[in-house]
């Protein structure tokens, strides 16, 4: 291969990810923006945050993902007393060889849905800080690599509702893209009445990819082109959310490398082998929104972050089309 997506490839790539997609909309019907976003979080090695008020299908959403693909999946169901040893793991000592052995967390498998993750206490959500950043864990001095792809798909309550805890800023920030799913139209609602209320959806998925195709696909799209225009947009937008004065937390530069390779997720799915400016605009409220924090002026006259961003990314001069 060399080093660009080829045209086969991205046939590839395409066929593999509508399965997928077919898949997860079999459970999640008339929400085709949420759907895509979590595929481009998959194939760009992100972490997913989908937020939202209860019964609209987060969980539904994340289990579709994770059964449509074969491999490694474990759900932790995050509570008020759950411990981070329960997430990474612990060392217990065996009392036939009276030495300790390592009993692995929740966080080791490729696929890790962590379902209302904002129930449990900013201790023990910080557990997920070192494996969703560098893909291991550390227990007692000892490092273990998880396995390759891994993807954290966490739930979340709105942060008004009872017994919640805010995500730290830390953790946020770790999270490529954030999504909402929203109440669905009347028409799909009542479809989810007649092919929900006999059976479950999820119990007929069956995988239709697995571990190493994925990885497979994840090369493809980190082959994907970016041009120096699109990289310098992408700083742009980000640099602007650090001047605004609308907010007291601007864009990491873990957030702009995330923009990208989200990106470059989007030109691999819509079979370019190359970003647009296009793609990085369409990309900056799922993935830059959840990071920022509105200033106390901005907070009190009730400008919410994603309002505040759009504005900045409009103001943000778009390189020429032509620009790849």
């Amino acid at each position: 291969m060399g080093t660009e997506a080829g045209g086969a490839d991205l046939q590839t790539l395409a066929r593999v990810i509508g399965r997928v997609r077919g898949n997860v909309e079999r459970v999640i019907e008339g929400k085709p923006d949420v759907v895509n976003a979590s595929l481009v979080v998959l194939l760009a090695e992100g972490h997913l945050l989908i937020e939202d008020v209860p019964g609209v299908g987060k969980t539904q959403l994340s289990k579709a993902l994770a059964r449509s693909i074969d491999c490694s999946v474990r759900r932790i169901q995050f509570t008020p007393d759950l411990l981070p040893s329960d997430v990474t793991g612990v060392s217990v000592f065996n009392q036939n060889t009276r030495e300790f052995e390592f009993r692995p967390g929740g966080v080791f498998a490729n696929i890790v849905v962590g379902d209302e993750i904002n129930r449990a206490s900013p201790k023990t959500q910080s557990a997920l800080l070192e494996c969703m950043e560098e893909r291991q864990v550390t227990v007692d001095n000892t490092t273990y690599q998880l396995e390759q792809p891994f993807m954290v798909i966490a739930t979340q309550n709105p942060i008004e509702m009872e017994g919640t805890y805010a995500l730290p800023e830390a953790q946020r920030d770790r999270f490529m893209a954030r999504v909402s799913v929203g109440y669905p139209v009347e028409a799909a609602e009542i479809a989810m009445l007649a092919s929900h209320t006999g059976a479950n959806p999820l119990d007929d998925l069956e995988p239709v990819t697995d571990a190493s195709e994925l990885r497979k696909l994840i090369g493809i799209v980190g082959q994907v082109y970016v041009s120096e225009a699109v990289q310098r947009y992408a700083v742009a937008i980000a640099a602007a959310t650090r001047r605004s004065d609308e907010l007291t937390l601007g864009a990491s530069p873990r957030a702009t490398l995330h923009l990208v390779r989200a990106a470059k997720a989007v030109a691999a799915m819509d079979d370019r082998d190359y970003v647009l400016p296009d793609d990085v605009t369409r990309l900056a409220r799922p993935v830059l929104a959840h990071r920022l924090l509105p200033s106390v002026e901005a907070a009190m006259t009730g400008r919410s972050t994603t309002t505040i961003l759009d504005g900045i990314v409009a103001a943000v001069p778009v390189p020429d089309r032509s620009a790849r």
